[in-house]
């Protein structure tokens, strides 16, 4: 098999990088990851989506402003590690300044399991509080997905294992 391709995985150690480059040489990633999270979520609409991100707003951040749009975007480029935007933009109408806060995931959510699509929304919702990825920030999406960090890895394996070459 040809070597993978690491961009998601960039910044691990290299201990656990072999593991991985194990799983991958004996085909056995897949699998492992199939057997870890054999569901797929059904929010397939935007209106379901905003629904979703609402309650998880709710329920965690209910100080936090409100979310005016959400959606799935076909546009976001993977590749940049982009998988989800918060976005604000700030304008004045008639006097007043007028904010609106819109979060974007990344399309190819639609297809996975539940797990990585909540992982994204706490991940994009938690820069409603924190806008660094600073230790406050993994703190805060820990709260709102307990096991955060095991969950992005998981995802991080599952775009190295969609990458791999058939």
């Amino acid at each position: 098999m040809s070597n993978p391709d690491w961009r998601y995985l960039s910044g691990y150690p290299e201990p656990l990088l072999a593991k991985v480059a194990g799983l991958i040489e004996s085909r056995q990633l897949g699998d492992y990851l199939i057997r870890k999270y054999p569901e797929r979520h059904t929010i397939q609409s935007d209106k379901a989506l905003h629904a979703y991100v609402t309650e998880l707003k709710q329920t965690h951040l209910r100080n936090a402003p409100a979310i005016d749009r959400t959606c799935y975007d076909s546009k976001l480029d993977v590749i940049q590690n982009a998988l989800g935007l918060h976005t604000r933009q700030s304008r004045n109408h008639g006097g007043r300044l007028r904010s609106s806060r819109e979060i974007r995931i990344a399309s190819l959510f639609k297809a996975m399991p539940p797990e990585f699509l909540k992982m994204i929304v706490v991940h994009e919702l938690a820069h409603l509080k924190e806008l660094d990825h600073n230790k406050a920030f993994y703190q805060l999406c820990e709260h709102m997905a307990p096991g955060y960090a095991q969950l992005e890895f998981d995802l991080r394996l599952h775009l190295t294992w969609q990458a791999l070459p058939s």
